[in-house]
């Protein structure tokens, strides 16, 4: 299988490669409580962007796209742009119960808004077979709240200190600032149309 392998597909792994070592980091920091894998894992979520920009520019360059590279880049997306700002998330403090639910939300959203692509991929493509916009928002745009999460780690605003604070709603726990995943999750499957670049 990996003799089938374009160039493109390589940084698609690499992506995905990434996104891993993201949720690794995390759990090392949550082991060892040193903040210094908190950030390496943020970093590890920009190097996935990264990745992810580069394999479709090199399939598109080298004329090499097919239907497994594009799987293969859907899954990659939900490790590195899905689930490890998710976990990071919950390595920063939004350990909350309503926390989880919507950091779960989050990624069930993420995988709905990449499935959605793949199977509509082939109507919203133009006149070139070049899909001209994506439906709600890509969910590589989670790296904003990972640059967020970044930010807070940098700062010391973690945990205990997480901006906004946290809230108790009769026996559960709820982080305000876990909203912004709610809100990120909700755009990616959203009909919003917006242009391709």
């Amino acid at each position: 299988m990996i003799r089938e392998f374009q160039l493109a597909d390589w940084f698609t792994l690499a992506n995905a490669v990434s996104g891993a070592g993201a949720i690794f980091a995390v759990i090392s920091f949550l082991e060892t409580g040193a903040v210094r894998y908190l950030q390496f894992a943020c970093w590890l979520v920009l190097a996935a962007l990264v990745f992810d920009i580069f394999d479709g520019r090199i399939a598109r360059w080298r004329r090499t796209a097919s239907l497994m590279g594009q799987e293969l880049d859907s899954l990659a997306d939900v490790i590195s742009f899905g689930v490890a700002p998710a976990v990071i998330a919950y390595g920063c403090g939004m350990q909350g119960e309503i926390d989880r639910i919507v950091l779960l939300f989050f990624v069930a959203c993420g995988v709905s808004r990449l499935a959605r692509y793949n199977v509509t991929a082939a109507s919203m493509s133009g006149d070139e077979g070049k899909v001209t916009h994506f439906e709600g928002t890509p969910i590589p745009t989670s790296i904003v709240l990972v640059g967020l999460l970044a930010l807070a780690t940098a700062s010391d605003s973690i945990r205990e200190h997480l901006w906004l604070g946290q809230v108790t709603i009769g026996r559960f726990t709820l982080h305000p600032l876990v909203a912004l995943f709610a809100i990120s999750g909700s755009l990616m499957i959203s009909r919003i149309r917006i242009p391709k670049l």
